[in-house]
């Protein structure tokens, strides 16, 4: 009774204080968040024997970062833009732009809006700077999480790209489900691609710059919608193949009929939407994509292309959680479960271990350390005693005694 009380009582307390512990961490915690609102710088001073000279230019202004396409910049979620010059002691320069985003979504579709078809793209894991990158003559251009860069080098050499794999190294990485890309691009098929023509589009003006088959209002960005689009080499021509993302397949469904009305649309009608000079035009949805195949080719060819998009459902079990209270409160309760079970664990063994112990003592030295006779103590009734004793009053025969007269 008092080994189980203790044990209570200990879980009771490491229970205390693994809640005072979080409690007195709690501000500890919220220290780093409030930093991390600081972001760090994105260049370095120095890297691979390049230095910077004077200070980097910065601003959070898109139309200081590209005047031309500063609303494209704000639908990727643009940020704040570093640019810096870089000498060596042979004297090359090196210029770089280097434009931070709110997520690593933000700088891939960033990268293939600057992304041009006449670009190398770099595809081995030897030559692959950063996340992607492409190269066109002295001009490198690539994205690692969340920033974009793009450096161009006064005279071209044979270590630029490990000089710049350097720097994409050193550049700050976002956390947490921010550091994630949009998962339905992986559905874009890969044989016929076109090198360099796909783009990932959050929003309407990067939408327009495309002139896609599909308009803005069609495509619905309000209603959280992403876009992939790329062309793709057929028999019969080249074809555009347009994915767009919504958040449910109901979404999808409703959009689609829409899309298919505006297409079949006879006479389009002064405000309202339609799909105009798509040529062949052909559509279908799968899960929560939109898949839109157009341009000057042959039926079984579209079809074909839309048959290369089908949506597969993935579930995903370990992605970080950016809320640092829900993550506090998970550890605690980790914590508790974990402790308990170890308390519980000693129990079950220090209650084996006296159980076994008492039984081989008894086995290997009876009466002599447990239940020794001068130790133990009986309440006997002495029932037996008693009904031998009544029978022996009633009568030698066993029969029942004469009642007694009361007079």
């Amino acid at each position: 009774m008092s080994f189980f009380r203790s044990f209570v009582i200990a879980v009771c307390l490491a229970c205390q204080l693994l809640g005072m512990a979080a409690a007195e961490n709690k501000p500890a915690a919220q220290a780093p968040a409030r930093a991390a609102e600081q972001a760090p710088a994105l260049l370095p001073e120095q890297f691979e024997g390049w230095q910077m000279q004077g200070a980097p230019r910065i601003s959070s202004d898109a139309d200081v970062a590209d005047p031309a396409n500063a609303a494209v910049l704000k639908e990727y979620g643009f940020s704040d833009l570093a640019s810096a010059t870089y000498t060596r002691d042979d004297g090359r320069t090196l210029k770089i732009r280097a434009a931070r985003f709110a997520d690593a979504s933000g700088a891939f579709g960033a990268y293939t809006f600057y992304l041009q078809p006449e670009m190398t793209a770099e595809r081995t894991k030897e030559d692959k700077i950063g996340d992607q990158s492409a190269v066109l003559g002295q001009r490198v251009l690539f994205y690692r999480g969340h920033v974009l860069v793009d450096a161009q080098f006064s005279q071209e050499s044979a270590m630029s790209g490990a000089q710049l794999r350097v720097l994409a190294g050193a550049l700050p990485r976002p956390s947490g489900n921010s550091a994630n890309l949009p998962t339905f691009i992986e559905f874009m098929p890969h044989r016929g691609y076109v090198e360099n023509t796909q783009k990932y589009v959050m929003g309407p003006a990067a939408l327009a710059a495309q002139a896609p088959a599909v308009s803005a209002d069609l495509v619905d960005f309000d209603a959280s919608s992403e876009v992939s689009l790329a062309r793709y080499n057929t028999s019969s021509g080249e074809a555009t193949l347009i994915l767009i993302s919504y958040p449910t397949p109901q979404l999808a469904a409703g959009h689609l009929l829409r899309i298919d009305a505006a297409y079949h649309m006879a006479q389009p009608q002064p405000g309202v939407a339609s799909v105009e000079g798509a040529g062949t035009f052909f559509s279908k949805r799968t899960g929560p994509i939109v898949v839109i195949a157009s341009g000057p080719v042959s039926e079984s060819d579209a079809k074909s292309l839309l048959g290369m998009v089908n949506y597969e459902a993935r579930v995903t079990w370990n992605q970080e959680s950016d809320n640092a209270q829900v993550r506090d409160l998970y550890k605690l309760i980790l914590n508790i479960v974990v402790l308990s079970g170890i308390l519980a664990g000693l129990a079950v063994v220090a209650g084996v271990a006296f159980g076994g112990i008492r039984i081989l003592m008894k086995r290997w030295y009876p009466d002599r350390v447990f239940d020794r006779p001068e130790q133990m103590e009986f309440i006997s009734l002495r029932l037996t005693e008693t009904v031998v004793k009544g029978a022996s009053r009633g009568g030698t025969d066993g029969g029942p005694a004469a009642p007694e007269n009361p007079a």
